[in-house]
C-alpha cells in the first residue's frame, strides 16, 4: 500500500471548473452546477483504495451533516480503469450506493481534471468558498487504515466550520495520505 502525499495545491488557488459523467444519475455536471453559497468540497477517490475505503463512513456523515449548511461535496474518480477495472464507473454507480454517497460521484476519463486540482491521492480533499477559491487542501483527520486513530473528519470539519462562522482557517494543514493515482500510461 503506497503512502502518497497531497501535492498541497496553493491556498487561494480558484478551482478549476470542471464538466464531468455523474456514475449515480447518469448525466453530466458542472463544478458551476454543483458549487454551494457556503463552500464547496472536491474530494479524489476511487473505489478500490484501502485508505477511501477506510474514511468512505466519514465522508458519508460530513456530507450529509454540512449539504445542510450549504456546503456540496462533489468526489471525482480518475484512476486508470484500464489497468484498475475495479474503479470503472458501472463499478463507482455500486460503491455510492453501498456507502450512501448523498453527493455525486464524478468519472474523469481523461484524468485532466485530477491534472488540473495537481491531485495526488486517494482521498484528496479540497475545501473551496463562495468564490471558490481554495480555503482548505489536505488530510480528513489523522485516522488510517490500521493506525487506531478514530474516524473524526477534524481536519476538514474544522476548516468547515470555520468557513460558515467567518473564522480564519488556521493555513497549517497537513497533507492527505492515500494511493497514489493511478495514471494511464501513454
Amino acid at each position: 500500500m503506497a503512502r502518497t502525499p497531497s501535492n498541497m495545491l496553493p491556498l487561494g488557488t480558484k478551482a478549476p471548473d470542471f464538466s464531468l459523467l455523474d456514475t449515480v444519475s447518469g448525466s453530466f455536471c458542472s463544478l458551476k452546477e454543483l458549487q454551494r453559497t457556503q463552500g464547496t468540497v472536491v474530494m479524489f477517490i476511487c473505489n478500490h483504495c484501502p485508505f477511501v475505503v477506510h474514511v468512505n463512513p466519514e465522508i458519508s456523515r460530513l456530507a450529509k451533516e454540512y449539504q445542510d449548511k450549504g456546503i456540496a461535496f462533489i468526489a471525482i474518480s480518475s484512476n486508470d480503469v484500464q489497468n484498475y477495472p475495479q474503479d470503472s464507473p458501472e463499478l463507482m454507480t455500486q460503491v455510492a450506493r453501498q456507502e450512501g454517497y448523498t453527493f455525486p460521484y464524478l468519472y474523469d476519463e481523461t484524468q485532466e481534471i485530477a491534472r488540473a486540482y495537481d491531485a495526488a491521492c486517494t482521498p484528496d480533499f479540497y475545501l473551496f468558498d463562495a468564490d471558490l477559491k481554495l480555503v482548505y487542501r489536505g488530510q480528513l483527520d489523522d485516522s488510517r487504515p490500521g493506525n487506531g486513530v478514530p474516524l473524526t473528519g477534524t481536519d476538514l470539519r474544522n476548516a468547515m466550520d470555520a468557513l460558515l462562522e467567518n473564522r480564519e482557517i488556521d493555513p497549517d494543514q497537513k497533507p492527505s495520505i492515500g494511493c497514489n493515482i493511478k495514471w494511464i500510461q501513454h
